[in-house]
């Protein structure tokens, strides 16, 4: 029995072309160039150097949609005999000109183009080892200190205990050690530099500094720093100076000098060897520059290593010899393939110089909408601005301007900037001004910086100053801004 339904559907389809610019906004100058090497690779009507004019190439059946689906391919490929399929459509009159006639090099043939990546200097493991070579140490010692080594952090820190590297060397190594023996070798790598590595924690590597200073001078300030390290690390992490001096007996101008020589270590020993080898570590490129050229401020977009593409004529010229010596059916299949492929070079391309045109709108957007910052780079003169405010400027979508400003940077005159940083709230005045949040956090950090450090502000007073400058901020406002500005609480900042 046959049952008749009405169904009504709500869709949306995109074009492949507005798929692939979407996931191209969104990657950063470093990230689009593997990008493009990776299509570069992937599509063989694809090649590196700068496009040379090109006929508009109708890549659609009458009435039909391309489907750039991979999978869909073989469907179309075994389609009516009826189609016909014509290369001239897909090759202009410039096919013909040999491609040495339109491009000089100076460069052999058989020169080596290859580009060598160097990379300096050690990790900070292999520096820890390579001192282990110069200690006399037996071969089981030598194992038993490697381990300990391959156990330290980034920081220069062995956060593991000594009775679980027992266990460790037991079961995993076959090695029989008890924890004196640890403990013994552990003095050893601490003996390494930098001075502090192989600290179990904060106070320890301090005192490995302090211990390692002292041997080489000593002075009343790193006496005092030893004893404090040594008796009153608590009170001294907390800041209770008072309590110090008095237990100490000691002046006030003794325990500021005892203090300035704790100030002095690093708590982070492992920071001061960089280590080539730390996965996704990160570097910034930025993705615009800005400069001022005669007093006007000139952008540009920053494309790095990134290739000139174009089609590859010497493939499409190879099959237009195919065609004229293969059957029909392997010339349908051959046209198949390169039209899906021809179809995705071009949006590919087409792909990349929307991106850089959207980046270059956006950006220029924003350069015009906070200009009196870019031509001073006072931060004060940052105003107000929201995705909105730019989207409405552009005439873009509030969610392309947010694809935009992710991970991107600009190179100005006076510093790097993320773009996400220019986007801010605002805030009223007392006198019915906006204020950028940017603002509010720079005047907060002012303040911060100017207190008198034996007697920092609260937040209640902060809260009170910025009143009377004209910021109406509430209290939990205070204490947001200041953890996003890695400000600690008033405890914290004192000072001797």
């Amino acid at each position: 029995m046959l049952k008749q339904n009405l169904q009504q559907k709500l869709g949306l389809k995109i074009n492949p072309l507005q798929i692939q610019l979407i996931k191209l906004l969104e990657l950063p100058t470093y990230q689009l160039e593997q990008r493009i090497k990776e299509e570069l690779e992937s599509n063989p009507l694809l090649e590196e150097g700068e496009e040379r004019p090109e006929p508009e190439v109708d890549i659609k059946e009458d009435g039909d949609e391309v489907d750039y689906d991979e999978n869909s391919q073989e469907e179309d490929n075994y389609e009516s005999s009826e189609d016909e399929f014509s290369l001239d459509d897909y090759i202009s009159d410039e096919d013909d000109i040999p491609d040495y006639k339109l491009t000089a090099s100076n460069a052999s043939k058989d020169d080596d183009a290859r580009e060598f990546v160097l990379s300096g200097g050690i990790s900070f493991r292999e520096n820890l080892v390579e001192q282990l070579g110069t200690q006399h140490l037996g071969e089981m010692d030598r194992k038993i200190c490697e381990y300990i080594i391959g156990n330290i952090d980034d920081d220069g820190y062995l956060r593991r205990d000594v009775e679980n590297i027992v266990d460790d060397l037991a079961f995993g190594a076959g090695i029989e050690v008890d924890d004196e023996k640890i403990e013994s070798l552990l003095r050893v790598v601490q003996r390494f530099d930098p001075a502090g590595v192989g600290a179990r924690d904060l106070r320890e590597c301090l005192l490995l500094q302090v211990k390692r200073r002292l041997a080489e001078t000593s002075t009343p300030a790193l006496i005092n720093a030893r004893i404090i390290l040594e008796c009153y690390f608590e009170e001294f992490s907390k800041k209770h100076y008072e309590k110090i001096s008095k237990r100490m007996r000691i002046s006030e101008e003794e325990l500021k000098e005892a203090v300035d020589e704790i100030l002095k270590l690093n708590p982070k020993p492992g920071g001061q060897i960089s280590d080539s080898s730390v996965p996704g570590a990160e570097k910034i490129i930025p993705d615009f520059n800005l400069d001022i050229v005669d007093g006007e401020l000139q952008l540009s977009l920053n494309t790095g290593d990134i290739p000139e593409l174009r089609l590859n004529k010497s493939y499409v010229n190879m099959l237009e010899d195919y065609q004229k010596n293969s059957n029909s059916r392997e010339k349908k299949d051959v046209v198949s393939f390169v039209k899906y492929k021809l179809s995705s070079a071009r949006s590919f391309i087409d792909a990349v110089q929307q991106r850089n045109n959207t980046l270059m709108l956006t950006m220029t957007a924003i350069v015009q909408f906070q200009k009196p910052f870019f031509q001073t780079g006072d931060e004060s003169k940052l105003k107000p601005m929201i995705l909105r405010d730019i989207a409405d400027i552009t005439g873009l979508d509030v969610s392309t301007i947010s694809r935009v400003s992710n991970s991107k940077y600009i190179q100005t005159w006076f510093g790097i900037y993320s773009l996400k940083q220019f986007f801010s709230g605002s805030m009223p005045t007392s006198s019915g001004e906006e204020v950028s949040t940017g603002e509010l956090k720079n005047v907060l950090k002012e303040i911060v910086d100017g207190e008198d450090k034996r007697k920092p502000y609260t937040d209640d007073e902060l809260v009170e100053l910025m009143n009377k400058k004209g910021y109406q901020i509430a209290r939990r406002t205070i204490a947001k801004y200041r953890q996003l500005l890695d400000i600690p609480v008033a405890r914290l900042r004192r000072e001797v």
